[in-house]
């Protein structure tokens, strides 16, 4: 097969409404803004699930990306979005034909999308597997274990150029389910370049806002609102330290209620619970912490965890405070931790926080080395490592 010199679009697929609060979607759409901003002609689609039934019929066209998740996500105008219409009854009664996945698949890719589409990239199988079966190279990124076995005549199909994940761990299980080693690569996600611009005076307004009572110090949470990832563990953290102020940043408004009412249960006064900060409010958030937690609990999920808030943490510059997972452990020996504790330990975090600030003042400008450390680990540096592991021949064209 050759490079069809029709066709030139590198396409994101994203099988959800978009925007929303998820870190996998954080991930998928700033993916596809580093192939934008390397000069690709990159397309990211996602559903739309708000649309009126007539615009299953209406045109299908790409646009340049729509104010409300450029800012949500903070994505460049380089970057091209087309959203798939899912009216009701779509995905609202439970039959094969009225389900997004068949109509993606059967309906919008051969028609509207494959025709211009060089290369295809998704997290969702059955998307990665319609375009193979359309004769469309494709990737594959897998961040979560399944017990469900690969279909050999797709993972042995040449068109599939590569599968991703993020741990050795889903590595491991991904080839146990029959995926071939040679086609799947662990590549850590990235940074957005927004996190690393300073902005010092939104950074002190974060700080007028959130310290309080003669409190000097502030830790900062960014992520997701669930048990695993030690939001529990912090809470009983704060508790510990009520000279320290914590702001957690993320989490879905049903999370947030349930946080906020487990620190009135415990009385914890210095902990906050803010919802989803969109990223031109969290980047200057983070610059305004004295340090970033990074709390995880032990189990399952452990093994997994992608650390995608990881990035964007030493991109500020600030010290981190980490716990230590397989997805973390490779950093141990680097500049990117300030200190480590092991999972579940309320009272070894306490002092692990307490050490930094006293090893570790804040400073405006942010640590350096640290700063200087994650830039290897850029999405766009992301999207060329995982593009030179694709045929030469099915390479999307740049701009």
């Amino acid at each position: 097969m050759k490079n069809d010199s029709s066709k030139k679009d590198y396409v994101f697929y994203i099988q959800s409404d978009l925007p929303k609060p998820e870190a996998h979607l954080v991930q998928s759409t700033n993916a596809a803004n580093g192939a934008a901003n390397l000069g690709y002609s990159a397309v990211l689609v996602h559903l739309d699930k708000k649309a009126h039934l007539l615009n299953l019929v209406r045109p299908f066209y790409y646009q340049k990306s729509p104010e409300n998740l450029a800012k949500y996500y903070n994505l460049h105008d380089n970057l091209k979005v087309a959203s798939l219409p899912m009216p009701w009854p779509i995905d609202y009664v439970n039959n094969k034909l009225t389900n997004s996945n068949t109509i993606a698949t059967k309906y919008y890719f051969p028609i509207h999308i494959f025709p211009n589409t060089q290369l295809f990239h998704s997290r969702n199988w059955n998307a990665v597997k319609a375009a193979i079966k359309h004769g469309i190279p494709a990737i594959y990124e897998h961040h979560h274990h399944e017990d469900k076995k690969f279909e050999p005549e797709i993972v042995n199909n040449p068109l599939l150029q590569i599968t991703i994940t993020v741990v050795d761990t889903i590595r491991n299980s991904m080839i146990a389910n029959g995926m071939p080693p040679e086609k799947v690569i662990r590549l850590h996600n990235g940074f957005n370049h927004l996190f690393m611009h300073r902005q010092p005076e939104k950074a002190a307004q974060w700080r007028d806002k959130l310290l309080k009572n003669g409190q000097s110090y502030l830790v900062v949470y960014a992520g997701a609102l669930q048990h695993f990832k030690g939001i529990d563990v912090l809470v009983d953290v704060a508790q510990q330290m009520p000279h320290v102020q914590f702001a957690c940043a993320g989490g879905k408004p049903n999370e947030v209620e349930h946080y906020q009412q487990l620190a009135q249960a415990k009385q914890v006064s210095n902990i906050t619970f803010l919802g989803y900060v969109l990223h031109d409010e969290l980047a200057p958030l983070l610059q305004a912490a004295d340090i970033l937690a990074h709390p995880h609990c032990s189990g399952k999920a452990a093994t997994f965890t992608s650390p995608l808030k990881l990035f964007d943490y030493l991109a500020s510059g600030t010290p981190i405070v980490a716990t230590e997972i397989p997805s973390l452990i490779e950093f141990k020996n680097t500049p990117a931790i300030a200190a480590w504790c092991e999972p579940d330990n309320p009272h070894q975090f306490a002092a692990a926080l307490q050490k930094v600030l006293e090893t570790h003042p804040r400073k405006i400008a942010g640590y350096s080395e640290t700063i200087e450390f994650v830039k290897q680990f850029s999405w766009e540096n992301r999207a060329a490592k995982i593009l030179s592991y694709v045929d030469e021949r099915f390479r999307p064209q740049l701009n």
